[in-house]
C-alpha cells in the first residue's frame, strides 16, 4: 500500500513534464510516475535520467536487463521486477533464467542457465547491492568478460541506479499496476 496517495491518472500540470513522462511511457502514467509527480523538480530530473540509462547506454539491454531484475529482487522490489522482468525477455533473456534469479538467494540456484558475461553480471549486482563493496575477484571478472571500459561503467551505473529506483520503490510502497 502506497504511503501516500498517488497524483491523479488524469494530471495535466505541469503540462511539459506530465507530457513528456506521458511520450516516454508510451502515453500512460505508471503508479511510480505519479508518484514521482509530487515532486516536480525531482520527477524532472527522475525522468531525463532514467531515459538516459533506458535509452543511451552501450552496455547490452541483456545485460543491463539481468543486472536490473537481479536488484529488484535481492531489495525485494516487486514492482521493478514486474516492470524489467519482459524487458530482459525481449533483449534474449529466458523464462528459465528469470524463474532461476528467483532463486538467487538460495544455494540451488541453476548457474548453468548463465554464460560467464551474466554470471559475472549477477555477482556484480549482488555485492554491490547487499555490501556496497565489490570483491577484487569480482571486479576483475567483470573487467574480463566485459573487455570496454565504457560497458563496465555503464553496469556499474545501471546496478547504482536500479538500487536507488528500488529503494525508492519500496520505502514508497509503491504498487505494481
Amino acid at each position: 500500500m502506497p504511503v501516500i496517495p498517488y497524483k491523479s491518472k488524469d494530471i495535466l500540470e505541469p503540462a511539459e513534464l506530465v507530457a513528456a513522462i506521458r511520450a516516454r511511457r508510451g502515453g500512460t502514467l505508471l503508479n511510480l510516475d505519479r508518484m514521482l509527480l509530487h515532486s516536480p523538480p525531482f520527477a524532472t530530473g527522475w525522468n531525463n535520467f532514467l531515459s538516459t540509462v533506458r535509452k543511451d547506454l552501450a552496455i547490452p539491454a541483456k545485460l543491463r536487463e539481468l543486472a536490473i531484475c537481479v536488484v529488484a529482487i535481492l531489495n525485494g522490489a516487486e514492482y521493478e521486477f514486474i516492470q524489467h522482468a519482459p524487458e530482459f525477455l525481449k533483449a534474449g533473456g529466458t523464462e528459465d533464467q528469470l524463474r532461476a534469479l528467483q532463486q538467487i538467494d538460495h544455494p540451488d540456484l541453476n548457474s548453468s542457465l548463465f554464460n560467464p558475461q551474466e554470471k559475472a553480471i549477477i555477482q556484480l549486482s549482488v555485492e554491490m547491492t547487499r555490501t556496497v563493496q565489490v570483491n577484487e575477484t569480482t571486479m576483475t571478472a567483470v573487467k574480463n568478460v566485459l573487455q570496454n571500459e565504457q560497458h563496465l561503467v555503464e553496469i556499474i551505473a545501471v546496478i547504482s541506479t536500479y538500487n536507488m529506483v528500488s529503494r525508492y520503490l519500496v520505502a514508497l510502497g509503491i504498487e505494481p499496476e
